[in-house]
C-alpha cells in the first residue's frame, strides 16, 4: 500500500513539472512575436507639430480630416480607374450642311467670277476665254472646260438671255450634269453574306490617308456597325499607333503588328481573319503611304491586295487625294488604277483653298465616284459627297 502512495506522489510530481515546463514555452513564443508569417508594422517616425509638440506619425495634421477603415490607423487609398468615355461621333447626315458651308467659303469666288462673265451680255471670244481660264483655275479639267463652255455658249446664243439668274439656272444644270448624280457614291459598308465587308484605303504619302481611316470609322459608328480596323502601314512608326487611337476613341478595335517593319500584307491578312471571326459589319485597311512613281512601292501593295483576297473579297478600294494637289492628283490616281481595281475617292483637304473642279476631273479619268470629302481638321469633318450641296456651294 505503501509503493502505491509513492507512485501517485512521483506522478503529481511530475505532472506538476511538465505543465511548468509548457506554460514556459507557451510564453517564449508569444514573447517573439510568433514566427509564424506576421509581421511586425513599425510606427513611422514622430513629426514635430507647428505647436512644438511631436505627433506620433499615425495622428493626421490638424484640420485635415481621415478615412477611418476601421483600425484606427490612417491609410492612402488609390482611387479606381475610371471608366473611359467613348464617344459618340455625329451623324453622317448631319454634316451635309457643313459640307455646303465649307465649300462655299472655297469655291464661290468661282462662282461669283464665272456668273459675273456670263451675265454681262454680248459675250466675246475673250469673255469666253476668261470663262475656260476661271474653270481650269478650278481644276476643272481641259476636257470638262471645254464641254462646259460649249455647252454654255450655245445657250447663250440660242436664248440670249442675260438675266443673272437665268444663267444661275443654266451654269448649276451643266455643271450638276458634269459631277453626275447618277453615279452610285455609297460605301460598302454592310456584312455581304457571312462574312464582314472590306474595304482597302491607299494614297500617297501626306494625303492624310490615316487619319481618313480613323474618321470613316467613326462615319460607321454613327450609322451603329460593327467595325475592325487593320494597321498595315507598319512602315511608319506612329501610324498603328494613331489609328489605335482613332478607333479606341469610338470602341473600335484595331489588328496591328507587336513590331516596326511587319509584313504589312500578314497584317492585312490577319485584320480580314479576325473581323470575321468577331463577326464585324466591316473591316477598314490603312495601308502605307506610296509615291506612285516608285514602281517596287506600288507592286508591294497589289501584294497587299492579292493576299486578302485569299482570305476575303475586297468590296471596296478608296484613294485618298488631297484636293489642294491639281493636276499631280490626277497622275497619283492613274497609277494606283494601275496597280488596285479603285472603286472610289476620298477628297481629303477640301476646304480653304481647295479647288473644287478636281472632283469632275477625278471622276473622268478613273471613271469611279468620288464618295467622301474631308472638309476640316475635326474628327467629324469628313462627310458623304452629296453632288448637288456641291455645285450649289460653287455658285452660290
Amino acid at each position: 500500500m505503501a509503493g502505491v502512495d509513492s507512485l501517485w506522489e512521483y506522478l503529481t510530481v511530475a505532472t506538476v513539472v511538465a505543465l511548468a515546463g509548457l506554460a514556459v514555452i507557451v510564453g517564449l513564443v508569444r514573447g517573439r512575436g510568433g514566427k509564424g508569417g506576421s509581421k511586425t508594422i513599425e510606427a513611422p517616425p514622430s513629426v514635430p507639430r507647428e505647436d512644438g509638440r511631436e505627433a506620433d506619425g499615425l495622428a493626421p495634421p490638424d484640420g485635415e480630416p481621415v478615412e477611418d477603415t476601421g483600425g484606427g490607423v490612417a491609410v492612402d487609398v488609390e482611387p479606381e480607374p475610371a471608366t473611359p468615355t467613348l464617344e459618340k461621333p455625329a451623324s453622317a447626315r448631319g454634316r451635309l450642311a457643313r459640307l455646303r458651308a465649307r465649300l462655299a467659303r472655297s469655291n464661290n469666288a468661282i462662282g461669283n467670277a464665272l456668273l459675273a462673265l456670263l451675265s454681262s451680255g454680248g459675250l466675246d471670244e475673250q469673255s469666253w476665254e476668261d470663262v475656260e481660264d476661271t474653270l481650269l483655275q478650278a481644276d476643272l479639267g481641259v476636257e470638262a472646260t471645254n464641254e462646259l463652255v460649249g455647252k454654255l455658249r450655245t445657250r447663250v446664243q440660242v436664248d440670249g438671255a442675260s438675266d443673272p439668274e437665268v444663267v444661275k439656272g443654266w451654269l448649276r444644270e451643266e455643271l450638276l450634269a458634269l459631277v453626275d448624280p447618277s453615279m452610285d457614291r455609297r460605301v460598302a459598308a454592310s456584312r455581304v453574306g457571312d462574312r464582314p465587308s472590306v474595304i482597302l484605303v491607299v494614297g500617297v504619302n501626306g494625303t492624310g490617308k490615316t487619319t481618313t481611316v480613323g474618321k470613316l470609322a467613326r462615319v460607321l459608328v454613327a450609322e451603329d456597325k460593327d467595325v475592325l480596323l487593320g494597321a498595315a502601314d507598319t512602315f511608319r512608326a506612329a501610324a498603328a499607333d494613331q489609328l489605335q487611337t482613332w478607333g479606341e476613341r469610338v470602341g473600335v478595335p484595331t489588328v496591328r503588328s507587336d513590331r516596326e517593319g511587319a509584313d504589312p500584307a500578314s497584317v492585312a491578312f490577319d485584320a480580314v481573319k479576325s473581323a470575321a471571326d468577331y463577326e464585324a459589319d466591316v473591316v477598314i485597311i490603312d495601308t502605307a503611304g506610296r509615291l506612285h512613281n516608285k514602281a517596287g512601292l506600288m507592286d508591294e501593295l497589289s501584294k497587299v491586295k492579292r493576299v486578302v483576297e485569299k482570305q476575303s473579297p475586297i468590296d471596296e478600294v478608296l484613294l485618298v487625294l488631297d484636293a489642294t494637289t491639281g493636276q499631280n492628283g490626277m497622275r497619283q490616281a492613274e497609277v494606283f488604277g494601275e496597280a488596285v481595281n479603285i472603286t472610289g475617292i476620298v477628297l481629303s483637304k477640301l476646304d480653304g483653298t481647295a479647288k473644287g473642279g478636281i472632283v469632275v476631273n477625278v471622276q473622268r479619268r478613273l471613271g469611279v465616284p468620288v464618295k467622301l470629302v474631308g472638309l476640316g481638321e475635326g474628327p467629324d469633318d469628313l462627310a458623304p459627297f452629296d453632288p448637288e450641296a456641291f455645285v450649289d456651294a460653287i455658285i452660290g
